[in-house]
């Protein structure tokens, strides 16, 4: 699994905000969509903060967001995500 994180600062885990106000960590199944969504992300908003690609164990990053009630999304090979307008 992969999650993006802050550049040099790997406890600084990237989120999304949703429609209803919530923080949602995605977690990619692919370093390649990883990838493809960092990039999708430095293009659509040039200012944003620089971000890595973290391989983390899936059983890790899911019970570390339980414990600390954090939202998440399995992103699967098959899902598409576009990053948002606004990330805020």
């Amino acid at each position: 699994m992969y999650i993006l994180t802050l550049q040099n600062k790997p406890d600084g885990v990237f989120s999304v905000l949703s429609d209803d106000g919530e923080r949602i960590i995605p977690i990619f199944e692919s370093e390649d969509d990883a990838e493809r969504y960092n990039i999708m992300m430095e293009v659509e908003e040039e200012d944003s903060p620089p971000l890595q690609i973290i391989e983390i164990d899936r059983e890790i990053i899911v019970t570390a967001c339980e414990e600390r009630f954090h939202k998440y999304a399995i992103i699967t090979k098959d899902d598409f995500l576009i990053p948002p307008k606004d990330l805020e």
